[in-house]
C-alpha cells in the first residue's frame, strides 16, 4: 500500500482567544477524493492554508506528499495546486493571460500543461479573450482550476470551490473533479454544502476546529444513532415551531422543502403521535421514516462532543 498523500497529527492554531484548529488528526490516501464537510468557520480554509504552507501550526504536524509542512514549503509548493475559497486570479487580465501568468509562475507553459487542463479548458477556449473579472461564477471556478493545475501538481487543494455558484455548475465542477480523480490526481476538497459529500471517497466532519468523525459518506449517514422522520407539511414553519415545543422532540430541523425530525423516545407509534401532535396545533402533516442522511449525521454529532 502506497504511502499516504497528506498526514495531519494533532494540529492546533489559535488566532488570540479564537482556536482555530484543534487538535486534528487524520491522513489522506493517494489518488482518493477527500472532503471536509462543515459550516464557515468551521476550520476548512485555516487546515488548507497550513497543508499548503502559507500558515504555520502552532502545535502537531502535517505532511504532504512525504514532505513536512513547515521545514519543506518551498519542495511542496511545487508539488501542490491551490484554489482558495476567493476568487484570486486577476480580474483584469483575459482567460488566456491568466493561465499563461501561472504557468511562467511554475517554469511551465499554457501548451505544456495542455494535456491535464484539456477536458476544463475546452470549455473556456470560446472566452480566451475575455477578462476574467467578466467571467460568469461557474467560469470563474473552471478558470481558477486550470490555472490551479497547469503545472501538472501532484495533489490538489479546493477550498469551497463551488460556493456562490449555481446548482448546474456546482454539479459540471463536481463531474470535473471526479474525472481528475479518476486519471489518479489526489484531491483535497472542502464544501459547506452537505449534499457535495456523497461525491468524495471519504469525508471529514468539522465544526469549530474540531473533526466530528471521518469515513466513507454512506458510512457516516449509517452511523446515526437512532431514526429520522420527515414530516411533510404545506406550513412548514408553523409546523417547526409547533415541534419544536413537543416534550418528545431531540431535534427537528428544515431539510429542502421539508422538516426532519428525531425522537427522544425510541419504538414503534411515534410517527402517529408527531402527527396528533401536530394535529392539535392545527396542522397537516405526512410524518414518515426516511434513511439518515450525511446531515443528520453531522447535526447528531454536533451535539455530542464526545463523538469526535
Amino acid at each position: 500500500m502506497s504511502a499516504p498523500a497528506v498526514v495531519a497529527e494533532s494540529v492546533t492554531r489559535r488566532f488570540a482567544d479564537v482556536v482555530a484548529l484543534d487538535d486534528v488528526s487524520f491522513d489522506v490516501r493517494a489518488g482518493e477524493l477527500f472532503g471536509f464537510v462543515g459550516p464557515d468557520g468551521g476550520g476548512k480554509t485555516t487546515l488548507f492554508r497550513i497543508l499548503v504552507t502559507l500558515l504555520l501550526a502552532d502545535s502537531g504536524r502535517a505532511s504532504v506528499l512525504g514532505l513536512d509542512v513547515a521545514r519543506d514549503l518551498w519542495a511542496i509548493r511545487r508539488k501542490v495546486g491551490y484554489m482558495p475559497g476567493r476568487f484570486s486570479l486577476y480580474p483584469d487580465l483575459s482567460v488566456e493571460e491568466n493561465l499563461q501568468f501561472f504557468a511562467s509562475v511554475f517554469g511551465t507553459t499554457v501548451e505544456a500543461g495542455m494535456p491535464t487542463i484539456a477536458p476544463i479548458y475546452d470549455q473556456l477556449a470560446p472566452f480566451a479573450t475575455r477578462r476574467a473579472g467578466a467571467l460568469s461564477g461557474g467560469m470563474k471556478q473552471k478558470l481558477a482550476l486550470s490555472c490551479a493545475l497547469v503545472h501538472h501538481p501532484e495533489i490538489l487543494f479546493l477550498d469551497e470551490p463551488t460556493t456562490g455558484v449555481d446548482a448546474v455548475s456546482r454539479r459540471e465542477f463536481w463531474d470535473l473533479l471526479a474525472d481528475l480523480r479518476g486519471r489518479g490526481l489526489t484531491i483535497v476538497v472542502s464544501t459547506p454544502y452537505m449534499d457535495e459529500a456523497g461525491r468524495c471517497d471519504r469525508v471529514a466532519l468539522i465544526q469549530r476546529g474540531r473533526l466530528l468523525g471521518v469515513d466513507e459518506p454512506a458510512a457516516v449517514a449509517r452511523s446515526f444513532s437512532g431514526a429520522v422522520l420527515e414530516v411533510r407539511s404545506r406550513e412548514r414553519y408553523r409546523a417547526l415551531l409547533a415541534l419544536r415545543a413537543f416534550e418528545h422532540t431531540d431535534t427537528v430541523h428544515l431539510f429542502g422543502e421539508w422538516l426532519h425530525y428525531t425522537d427522544r423516545r425510541a419504538g414503534n407509534g411515534i410517527a402517529a403521535d408527531v402527527v396528533a401532535h401536530l394535529r392539535t396545533n392545527g396542522i397537516v402533516a405526512d410524518v414518515t421514516p426516511i434513511a439518515p442522511t450525511i446531515e443528520d449525521t453531522f447535526i447528531q454529532r454536533m451535539g455530542a462532543p464526545e463523538a469526535a
